[in-house]
């Protein structure tokens, strides 16, 4: 059977970005990061069977901690590291939130979505 693990609204206060403004005063982003991955020979409740939640946060976390001036790298790194996590992963995405950014006119938040 085809099952989906992942976190959604994982917040961070991170430095991304291009501008060196970004980099020194920081935004808040939300992260959503799946995996998909077949589990039809799994009937247990053996963890190490599975992909641990903790452990998606946990790259999330990693990934949003080391700063970078494109989203886009970001999001690349934490789908590369999702994608080694087991055998049984056929896909996976994630999606970077950005809050808060001043483009002119009002927006809830910009955002990258990447899948694998």
């Amino acid at each position: 059977m085809k099952t989906k693990i992942g976190v959604a609204g994982a917040e961070f206060y991170s430095y991304h970005g291009f501008y060196p403004e970004e980099n020194r005063m920081g935004h808040s982003f939300i992260v959503d990061a799946e995996v998909m991955l077949d589990l039809s020979h799994s009937d247990s409740d053996d963890l190490g069977l599975t992909v641990n939640y903790e452990t998606i946060y946990s790259i999330c976390r990693t990934h949003m901690t080391n700063t970078h001036k494109l989203l886009e790298t970001v999001a690349y790194r934490m789908c590369e590291d999702l994608k080694n996590l087991s055998p049984e992963i056929l896909s996976g995405r994630v999606i970077i939130k950005k809050k808060g950014v001043q483009l002119g006119g009002k927006t809830d938040h910009t955002f990258i979505e990447m899948f694998f």
